[in-house]
């Protein structure tokens, strides 16, 4: 069950919003904890059986670490929950690559390939784990209490709304609101516009593009036009696909009285690579800095370490967004290098760059490290940047031209404009007649139906996301 599918929209968010409403206050954690269990079960009961594992073992971990008695051993036992955590992780992330990688060495030496049945990533699982361990590190520090209810604690770690895909939300920032919150006609409302927003997002735009970006990068030979226009699409795709997802999960937090942190903010207009990634999947960024930069050290222990430690982290990161390949660890190996450029170049006293070149440049590279994160092998991906460097033919091919539709240049035509518009100065839409200033206000609720139609026509496409 997906938020952009029918089961969801016509079945199970209604009957959700009446139980959770008639219910007393004191209950309603309660009710939101069986309603993700069951909102996560419809995918897999066997894997919820995993995640309640994980929920049980993070609750029972925090309140070990916050015990007088268990002080002495805190440090052990937080080293061993986070490795338990990171071992699941890691087990259903890259346990087939490992075998795969192994197999193909085997061959090449002349020896069998192992006999390997494929494990089945669970989704959101990333998003679980990182929750889980922020939550177990913070209860070591000493930044929160450990949550004595497993109700309580299970309703933060299950939530419907984010459980999926994000943002990746810390225990302090809904700690109040589990305990005491209220259901209110504005945060309501707002909240209800919010996901009408996301969803217009991922169905109008993101979805409108898919299928060109899945022809432009299963093309065994493609042409300059072909490689960046997957390029351009994808970019586009995945920027609305899971910014969408993020506005939903906010909308559907702030119907329930929770007001979770912003997880984008105009990426695509950053001044650097720096910049994007305070950007881009904030609330990601924010969890690398805080329990991975800075307790590596961050930029405190001299030049090298700082390089060294950007590039560790941004290789983790990288390897947590993939499951099927390497590619999402050169993916984040190219970004941390970019980092390190951008330092170097900023700590050498190097002529500044012009803002206009330094937001082009910081979206060329960005635009093209999709490429690698995309592309299903590294074959796929040299075969793009070859394509794009002009090295095999500058025309489209058949196969593109044929996919290419009217409804496919109008949703990058749409996408373009959203991305673009926090650009233009205030007084241009303060010129606008108050006639088209209201027509803009009530744009969400347009742009809910027509998505509502198009689900209804062709049905739901997971998010992006879900795989990683």
């Amino acid at each position: 069950m997906v938020f952009t599918s029918l089961e969801f929209l016509t079945l199970f968010l209604p009957l959700f919003f009446i139980v959770y409403a008639a219910a007393p206050r004191s209950w309603r954690n309660g009710v939101l904890l069986l309603f993700s269990w069951i909102f996560y079960g419809w995918w897999s009961p066997a894997y919820l059986l995993l995640f309640i594992g994980l929920i049980v073992l993070s609750w029972a971990g925090g309140l070990a670490l916050g015990a007088a008695a268990m002080r002495r051993w805190s440090k052990a036992w937080l080293a061993l929950l986070i490795a338990v955590n990171a071992s699941v992780l890691f087990w259903f992330k890259y346990a087939n690559v490992v075998v795969e990688t192994y197999s193909h060495a085997s061959m090449l030496a002349g020896a069998m390939p192992l006999e390997w049945q494929r494990v089945a990533l669970p989704i959101g699982l990333s998003f679980i784990i990182l929750q889980a361990i922020s939550y177990l590190v913070d209860v070591y520090r000493g930044q929160v209490r450990p949550q004595r209810s497993f109700i309580d604690y299970g309703a933060y770690l299950s939530m419907f709304g984010q459980l999926i895909a994000g943002p990746i939300l810390r225990y302090e920032w809904v700690r109040r609101e589990l305990a005491d919150r209220s259901l209110n006609w504005s945060d309501f409302s707002l909240g209800a516009r919010r996901f009408m927003v996301g969803m217009s997002m991922k169905v109008l735009v993101a979805d409108t593009l898919s299928p060109i970006v899945d022809t432009a990068f299963s093309l065994p030979d493609p042409g300059f036009l072909d490689a960046w226009m997957g390029c351009g699409a994808y970019s586009l795709q995945l920027f609305f696909d899971f910014a969408g997802y993020s506005a939903m999960a906010i909308g559907l937090g702030q119907m329930l009285g929770f007001h979770f942190p912003e997880n984008f903010n105009h990426p695509y207009l950053a001044a650097s690579i720096q910049d994007f990634w305070r950007r881009w999947h904030i609330s990601l960024s924010g969890w690398i800095r805080d329990y991975l930069y800075v307790p590596l050290g961050g930029n405190r222990l001299g030049t090298g370490r700082t390089y060294f430690n950007l590039m560790v982290t941004m290789a983790i990161a990288g390897m947590w967004h993939g499951s099927d390949n390497w590619n999402f660890l050169l993916w984040g190996i190219a970004h941390g290098l970019a980092l390190c450029a951008a330092r170097a170049w900023r700590t050498r006293a190097m002529p500044p760059i012009p803002g206009w070149l330094s937001r082009a440049a910081t979206l060329l590279f960005v635009c093209m490290a999709w490429v690698v994160f995309r592309a299903p092998d590294f074959q796929t991906a040299l075969s793009l940047y070859a394509a794009q460097l002009g090295m095999r033919g500058l025309e489209m091919g058949d196969a593109l031209r044929v996919a290419l539709q009217p409804s496919h240049c109008l949703a990058a035509w749409l996408g373009l404009a959203c991305i673009l518009a926090p650009a233009l100065p205030r007084r241009f839409f303060e010129r606008l007649p108050a006639a088209l200033r209201a027509a803009f206000s009530l744009w969400p609720l347009a742009g809910f139906l027509l998505s509502f139609a198009l689900i209804v026509s062709r049905g739901a496409v997971p998010f992006l996301y879900f795989q990683f």
